[in-house]
């Protein structure tokens, strides 16, 4: 049995498999904000007092590791028989601890929860998560610091971005030297949990390391240049850097003694949870490209070199099985789809309808963008006259045109999330890309990925784990000759663009 965890922005969940048979053997969520209402969160974090702020508290963190262990074993699951654990959490949320930190998580008594033993180690008391876009100052700094942005994506793979660790670094320093001071390390939510579940200190890996703008692709190795332009002497302040495939150590003897956790199980590196969605959508390997159709829309893939993004939108992290992946996320997502259909005032199965309407020469994409978009940098825009099959030209044209930057185009994209249930959304991916399009019904990719990292590290083999794990629920097929229109509506869509 293998245990793959995952610490999103609104939950703490666990996921155990059976490698052997390719059964999920047990699930269980711990959602922040219902269970441990005492943190007052919406949707797990609170706003902080700056427009654009948003943090989540660390204690509610290990407070829901102790409550969900708790449930595993109060409802029976085997934990003695557990071989691997590792894990995933939600990229970019930083943790600053003391020094103290260190002997207290080597110490840990099981008579006693995980946050009142840890409670006086933080050094800041809550932590800055993706949502967070306060540091618009801060990412300028550092971009001139180092000669700009174009200089920072070729090496970290990624332009300087609000949500990123580096400028939430430099704020932090900036707004409270004293605390900053007092500061030993910053973890990543990633690494701190695997701290816990080891016992000691654990390194930051590959994946979610990239995820800072303080890593240099190439070299995988913190960049001291940039490093310094954040904070100087910063470099002595993070972690050490490791591959996502290693082992960290043992499990605790916390886990043991408290919850009945196997003494030989093995603490795996985690990553972050879009690198850990990569494997737990069966595309850990180059071929195959991911688009995950929730709130925002997300395209990623398994890449071989170090590529970056030359516009600056996209985004480089490891990948937790080998070399890289490539990201580009769009913040107009399934939200703009719910927003479309209620100004027309149609239901979900009018609006698939309309979504599976063929489109022709004479049609005009929209600029679908109810909001402002982050790929590209874009106000919102007048959707008065926008049909269904305008935003969905508009939004996956935006899509085909901003991931060409990815390689080598997909022989084959998964979809996840939101609308992927639409027909007519799959058949206008298949369109507009010209290759099939597999629907997946997973909705715990990243726990997912995070318990088959666990078992590839036991000796299955990965295609095994994909096949029993990762297969599609049906297959939408492009319809070829569909392909000219397309190409003369991204024409269209480019000139609307600009």
């Amino acid at each position: 049995m293998f245990l793959g965890l995952d610490c999103s922005t609104q939950s703490l969940s666990a996921l155990i498999i059976n490698a052997e048979s390719g059964t999920i053997e047990h699930e269980e969520s711990i959602r922040f904000q219902d269970e441990l209402p005492q943190f007052n969160t919406t949707h797990g974090f609170v706003r902080g007092a700056e427009p654009d702020e948003f943090f989540s508290d660390p204690l509610m963190w290990l407070e829901a590791l102790d409550l969900l262990f708790s449930r595993l074993r109060d409802n029976n699951i085997p934990l003695h028989k557990l071989r691997s654990i590792s894990g995933s959490a939600q990229q970019h949320a930083t943790i600053f601890i003391k020094e103290t930190s260190q002997q207290a998580v080597r110490n840990l008594d099981p008579k006693r929860s995980l946050a009142e033993q840890l409670a006086p180690h933080f050094s800041r008391p809550v932590s800055p998560i993706w949502l967070d876009s306060s540091t618009g100052q801060e990412c300028m700094e550092i971009a001139e610091a180092v000669g700009g942005n174009d200089h920072i994506c070729a090496i970290t793979g990624s332009s300087v971005t609000p949500r990123f660790s580096a400028a939430q670094i430099r704020k932090y320093a900036k707004q409270f030297p004293d605390r900053w001071a007092e500061t030993e390390k910053i973890h990543l939510v990633s690494s701190y949990f695997n701290s816990i579940l080891a016992g000691h200190r654990s390194p930051i890996d590959y994946g979610d390391g990239a995820g800072m703008n303080l890593m240099n692709l190439k070299r995988l190795q913190w960049d001291e240049s940039i490093a310094n332009a954040v904070v100087p002497g910063l470099i002595k302040k993070l972690p050490s850097l490791q591959a996502s495939k290693n082992m960290a150590g043992l499990i605790s003897p916390y886990f043991v003694e408290k919850y009945g956790v196997n003494e030989k199980a093995i603490c795996l590196n985690w990553s972050g949870d879009n690198p850990c969605s990569l494997v737990g959508m069966g595309a850990a390997r180059p071929g195959k490209w991911v688009m995950s159709l929730g709130t925002s829309f997300t395209v990623f893939c398994a890449i071989e070199d170090p590529l970056h993004d030359p516009l600056g939108f996209g985004h480089v992290f490891g990948n937790p099985i080998d070399n890289y992946m490539a990201l580009t996320c769009f913040k107009n997502g399934a939200l703009s789809c719910f927003a479309l259909k209620e100004q027309l005032g149609i239901d979900w199965k009018e609006f698939d309808l309309q979504a599976q309407q063929a489109p022709s020469l004479n049609d005009e994409p929209a600029i679908p963008f109810f909001d402002t978009e982050i790929t590209p940098r874009h106000e919102k825009v007048d959707q008065t006259d926008t049909t269904v099959r305008a935003l969905l030209d508009g939004q996956f044209l935006n899509m085909k045109m901003h991931s060409e930057w990815m390689g080598k185009p997909p022989e084959a994209i998964y979809v996840t999330g939101g609308v992927s249930k639409s027909k007519g959304v799959c058949q206008t991916i298949a369109n507009i890309f010209q290759v099939p399009v597999h629907h997946l019904e997973n909705s715990s990719s990243a726990s997912l990925g995070a318990a088959l990292r666990a078992a590839h590290y036991c000796g299955y083999h990965l295609d095994d784990l994909e096949a029993k794990f990762c297969k599609p629920s049906g297959t939408t097929l492009p319809q070829t000759e569909i392909a000219p229109v397309y190409k003369a509506l991204m024409k269209k869509f480019k000139k609307k663009l600009k």
